[in-house]
């Protein structure tokens, strides 16, 4: 017993581990790699009238269109990577949660077995289907069958013990699921914030043109309102993709959990049924 959760609590601070180094890694590297693409790639000469990205972009050119956004879009560019990173890491990690196969077959299959007593079939069960789910269902049926033989127990003693064993299982599985969509909610706000300051300096520059004396400079106008759109292009699409992503994740972490209570409920259903 000692050995299977001690390699347990050892598996989930790896996860843990990697779920806290993870951003401090990646959200640099996203950094340096959105800067790269603004000056390398959307900067490029080849974008631009004459060879130049001081000049207008060509025409239908969007690369050179999207620099002129001025230098909020490399940042607005880092936010939208981390949003796509950050969702393919949670999908991967909630997924690996669900463990092998369906959870609701396995749940099904829990509870069946439980209604014929299975415990054991059960557990074995739960080593096929792995993942979150299996392991915290396998700690309720360990401790179920540890407190099935303990006659220093009351009935009522038994059933609080199993059941703190579900909230503590829970509680060391579920929380590595919910790491880093911190990050993802933050970028839905942040990034609408973001593309209004972009906004608001492309309008400063747009009028600054107006106010000047004599005939205004259609160019540096024409610049002005560009960068202010296309900063509140990014921001709002930005902010869109992370509020679905998020609340996607957040959809798939509450089915698991209900997913988990269900059977934990099943589990002390039957220790009351089974046991005096």
């Amino acid at each position: 017993m000692a050995t299977n959760v001690n390699s347990s609590t050892v598996e989930n601070s790896g996860k843990s581990n990697f779920s806290s180094i993870f951003p401090l890694v990646v959200i640099p590297l996203i950094a340096v790699i959105s800067i790269a693409l603004f000056y390398l790639v959307m900067g490029n000469g080849a974008n631009f009238e004459g060879g130049d990205n001081a000049n207008h972009p060509l025409p239908g050119n969007y690369l050179g269109m999207v620099f002129k956004g001025g230098i909020i879009v490399p940042i607005l560019m880092t936010f939208l990577l981390m949003v796509f990173v950050f969702s393919i890491e949670r999908f991967f990690t909630i997924n690996a949660a669900n463990g092998n196969g369906s959870v609701e077959t396995f749940i099904r299959k829990i509870k069946s077995l439980l209604a014929a007593n299975k415990i054991s079939e059960a557990k074995a069960l739960c080593d096929v289907q792995k993942g979150s789910v299996g392991n915290v269902i396998k700690a309720v049926l360990t401790k179920y069958e540890e407190v099935a033989v303990d006659t220093k127990l009351e009935k009522d003693q038994k059933i609080t013990a199993i059941q703190q064993e579900l909230e503590d299982a829970t509680s060391l599985e579920l929380p590595m699921l919910e790491k880093n969509l911190t990050i993802i909610s933050t970028m839905a706000s942040v990034a609408t914030l973001v593309a209004l300051l972009g906004t608001v300096l492309g309008m400063i520059k747009a009028f600054a043109a107006m106010s000047n004396a004599g005939a205004p400079d259609a160019s540096a106008l024409a610049t002005g309102i560009s960068e202010a759109l296309i900063n509140t292009a990014i921001g709002i699409g930005t902010s869109a993709i992370a509020i679905i992503a998020y609340n996607f994740f957040t959809s798939k972490i509450d089915t698991l959990t209900y997913s988990i209570d269900e059977a934990g409920m099943s589990i002390t259903q039957n220790f009351s049924s089974h046991n005096k």
